[in-house]
């Protein structure tokens, strides 16, 4: 905290000094203007001359500070330019120069304030307080007092002190400043809470999980302090091509005066001399971008790490909690014929809030996803990892897994069945026991990211050469994860130090990313070009060891950050190139005496003005030209990924008709089939007309083109198709028991149905997240 001040007191004393000199500048300028029309010479030109003098002193002294520094700063141009003016008794010509470099400096003030305006609005919010309670009521402490373990209470309107846990029931947080997540996020008991959110709500409680310093927060102001200070290496290249750009300076007014015998030609030279896109919108391009990706949730080490960034073209990618979710998810249940599959969900879920194994609280995450309510449980037993026990409105009940349920429950057809149905490669099997009766089981897995295949083909468009998955799993896992990514090359059971030595390697032919989220990956990270940590939810060791900090759990933040990157350095280029090439023609034109020493002073300020505005474009969005398709916003899509989270209970309950009919009599069959058809037709149906008819043509009009979408359009109507054809098979077996065959096709039918609506679902949210505006 102490170097946060320390460095924003000595910033605030340049800028008043620059604000101070500007100041005196004007107001030479202006007085010796008003002597001027008012026939007085002599003390305009003393006005203007001890204005410049002023300016020049303060001048030369930063000049002497920064030799001593050992920096050699182009200063030295405005320096000789004010001494000429004053040797030639050039007085109107040396306070023009000398507002022309005040200006300029007051200029890149507001350019480097402007720039960094996402960076220090992250600083400014830190905490310094927080309520602790103490035993019978909270008092106020630092936030360096508190520990793990005590409870904090956050007021509405505060911003949390420190990493923790929800212990209420909800509450709602803006994350915005740490995520760029527009839209406040509901938390719920017991989730992870990050420091740095706001509370815009009703006051909860917490748990401290961390101290302060080693919090969500405390972390990233030291990495926005990091990012601050550090320099690009396009800067440092900049700053050797000012250097020949002096030279060639220097060289030209000495060949103007020579050639002319007038030292005025030679003054102008140096007047309109501006290595400004060189020095400054360099840096202003650059950190211009750092600002922009924090405004994103992307926290990027400063402008070196943004430039490597634009120019790496090997991207390394790990596999857990980076191309996959890093978190188990529910994906399939088995539940006994007698029982209904979501009270057999809210039964476990019930259970497992009594757990903070990551598979319960995946499990109570699943359960609320549906929007089910959880009940309350007495007797609570946990048996350390292996599973939990409890009673719910008098019945036992068991969650854990296969090993720990397998003994209490009876060896049956249906137990026989699911320990067969739990083996399958890549899962994690939960299952619950009522009463010492086997009531059903989950699987659950670390799934792919679903804008993991987007993401891998928007990093070849953006200029990737090559991707590599690189994972500690087996050979034979992470096989099956590239046969569908489409990855140049997989490398598969390898050791932290194994990471390393193949960053190393691919380092010798191109510029190497590697994304990852865990302390294993912290020393790849480090070793790499550039290392991308996923901070959401990752390792503290990975975001210290990484160049750039993605604080939102989503991997397209990684195509973000790489488009802003890269448009950063185009507009440092542009900037450089315009600046350089106008400033030539201005020094040229001075030399050859088209300039005056004061016109020449007026366009080296343009040339300035042009280039710094030039470099602050890296703040905006590109401009979108007309035809240009327009975006989804972040709250569109947060509203349509919602709408599928909540048909999946629809889905999941065409899969548990499939599976149950067979065990059923005829008029049970009947029964069952016709509340799945009224379901679709209540739910899963008007969702897909609204979609045909109100969302697609929208995308359309966006995208500019009537015939985009066709391929979805065509999916819906598979789905009303094959939802009549379900209603048809349903009224021929209305007054008969269904035969063997008629319950063959219905299974069919379904399966069919399951697989379409789950892909379609998929497929959706793939171009959903392709509209939202990613740069």
């Amino acid at each position: 905290m102490g170097a946060r001040l320390a460095f924003a007191s000595g910033w605030h004393e340049e800028a008043w000094l620059k604000r101070t000199l500007l100041a005196v500048s004007a107001a030479s300028l202006t007085a010796g203007a008003l002597a001027w029309f008012t026939d007085r010479p002599d003390p305009s030109a003393w006005l203007w001359g001890v204005g410049t003098a002023i300016i020049l002193a303060s001048l030369v002294t930063e000049i002497g500070i920064s030799l001593g520094r050992g920096e050699f700063g182009l200063d030295l141009i405005a320096a000789l330019a004010m001494g000429g003016a004053l040797f030639l008794g050039e007085y109107f010509a040396g306070i023009i120069i000398a507002m022309m470099f005040t200006g300029g400096e007051a200029l890149e003030d507001f350019a480097q304030r402007r720039a960094r305006h996402e960076l220090t609005a992250l600083l400014d919010r830190v905490p310094r307080t927080a309520a602790r309670f103490t035993g019978k009521q909270f008092e106020e402490v630092a936030i360096e007092e508190i520990e793990p373990g005590d409870r904090i209470l956050v007021r509405s309107g505060e911003v949390l002190p420190v990493d923790g846990r929800l212990a209420g029931d909800s509450a709602m947080l803006d994350e915005s400043a740490l995520t760029g997540e527009a839209l406040p996020v509901l938390r719920r008991s017991g989730e992870y809470l990050m420091s740095g959110s706001i509370n815009p709500g009703n006051p909860f409680e917490m748990v401290a999980s961390r101290i302060a310093n080693e919090s969500t927060y405390a972390g990233i102001a030291r990495l926005v302090e990091a990012a601050k200070t550090a320099k690009a290496p396009m800067s440092r290249l900049a700053d050797r091509y000012a250097l020949c750009f002096l030279a060639v300076t220097l060289l030209l007014a000495a060949i103007a005066w020579a050639l002319s015998g007038q030292a005025t030609r030679a003054l102008a030279v140096l007047v309109v001399a501006t290595p400004c896109p060189l020095i400054l919108a360099v840096p202003v391009a650059l950190i211009s971008g750092v600002s922009r990706c924090a405004g994103k949730g992307i926290l990027v080490k400063g402008g070196g790490a943004l430039e490597m960034l634009a120019r790496a073209r090997t991207v390394m990618l790990d596999k857990t909690g980076t191309i996959t979710d890093g978190q188990a998810r529910l994906l399939e249940t088995k539940i006994r014929n007698d029982r209904a599959p979501e009270e057999v969900l809210r039964l476990a879920a019930s259970i497992d809030q009594g757990s903070r194994h990551v598979v319960a609280c995946a499990l109570v995450a699943a359960a609320r996803e549906r929007g089910l309510v959880l009940l309350s449980a007495s007797d609570l037993r946990d048996f350390s990892g292996s599973g939990i026990t409890g009673c719910i409105e008098g019945r036992q009940i068991a969650v854990g897994g296969w090993d720990f349920i397998r003994p209490i429950v009876d060896d049956d057809d249906f137990s026989r069945e699911i320990e067969i149905w739990i083996r399958r490669e890549g899962t994690i099997a939960v299952a619950i026991a009522e009463n010492g009766v086997l009531a059903g089981a989950f699987l659950l897995a670390d799934e792919v990211r679903p804008e993991a295949g987007t993401v891998l083909r928007q990093l070849r468009e953006a200029g990737a050469q090559r991707i590599v998955l690189a994972t500690g799993d087996r050979a034979d896992i992470a096989e099956s994860l590239a046969s569908f990514l489409g990855v140049d090359n997989i490398v598969a059971e390898m050791k932290p130090e194994d990471k390393t030595r193949l960053v190393e390697s691919e380092k010798a032919t191109a510029p190497v990313m590697m994304v990852g989220d865990g302390v294993n990956d912290a020393p790849a990270l480090a070793a790499a070009d550039v290392g991308v940590a996923m901070g959401a939810r990752g390792a503290a060791a990975s975001a210290e060891a990484a160049d750039v900090v993605i604080l939102v759990d989503r991997l397209d933040r990684l195509v973000s950050a790489v488009h802003i990157a890269q448009r950063s350095r185009r507009i440092a280029l542009q900037s450089i190139y315009t600046g350089m090439g106008l400033s030539f023609v201005g020094m040229v034109a001075a030399a050859v005496g088209y300039l005056s020493p004061v016109e020449g002073a007026l366009v080296q300020e343009a040339i300035d003005v042009i280039a710094i505005l030039n470099a602050l474009r890296a703040l905006g969005h590109p401009l979108r030209l007309w035809g240009q398709r327009e975006h989804l916003s972040q709250q569109e899509l947060i509203e349509l990924e919602a709408e599928h989270r909540n048909l999946m209970s629809v889905v999941d309950e065409i899969r548990h008709t499939t599976e149950r009919i067979q065990h059923l009599s005829g008029p049970e069959v009947r029964e069952r089939l016709a509340q799945l058809d009224a379901l679709l037709r209540e739910r899963l149906l008007p969702h897909e007309r609204h979609d045909d008819c109100v969302l697609y043509p929208l995308l359309r009009q966006r995208l500019g083109a009537s015939h985009a979408l066709a391929g979805m359009s065509r999916t819906h109507m598979e789905i009303r198709r094959q939802v009549h054809h379900l209603t048809s098979l349903r009224q021929a077996i209305a007054s008969t028991k269904p035969n063997r065959e008629q319950l063959y096709e219905i299974q069919r039918l379904l399966h069919g149905l399951e697989a379409i609506v789950r892909l379609h679902f998929a497929q959706e949210q793939e171009i959903y997240r392709a509209f939202e505006r990613s740069s």
